[in-house]
């Protein structure tokens, strides 16, 4: 009985070792082959259909300085509504940069805004932006 017992061990482990080589062989394959394109990405549907609710905090209104007033009006407005009204100035005037579309040519209203600097990137911008708004 011993013996057989020893054989069926033989048998299994050699089963283990042919998937492994199986498995191992499929790896190169894989590896050999080139991805086309890109993730397509999938967006979930949300089951109930109800909105978003906005962060407090981005709809306080907040009151704008003089020098920011200059370009988005003086009365009190959220974060959000200051970063659409700033936008829509940079693409009347036609501030963006020809060649790299992330920055922002200051005119002589943005400048001092923009803490004196000629060119500022746009994610620069939000941050410099916010050291106007103070609370109201």
């Amino acid at each position: 009985m011993a013996a057989k017992k020893k054989s069926g061990a033989r048998k299994s482990s050699s089963k283990k070792s042919s998937a492994r080589k199986s498995s191992s062989s499929r790896k190169t394959t894989k590896k050999s082959t080139a991805k086309k394109g890109g993730r397509k990405a999938s967006r979930k549907k949300s089951s109930s259909g109800k909105k978003r609710t906005p962060n407090a905090a981005f709809m306080k209104p907040m009151m704008p300085s003089s020098d920011l007033a200059n370009v988005v009006g003086s009365s009190p407005m959220p974060r959000t509504e200051v970063t659409k009204k700033l936008w829509a100035y940079i693409k009347r005037k036609g501030l963006q940069d020809a060649k790299n579309r992330r920055m922002i040519n200051a005119d002589e209203n943005l400048r001092p805004i923009f803490g004196g600097t000629r060119q500022v990137s746009m994610f620069e911008m939000t941050r410099l932006v916010n050291k106007h708004l103070r609370n109201t």
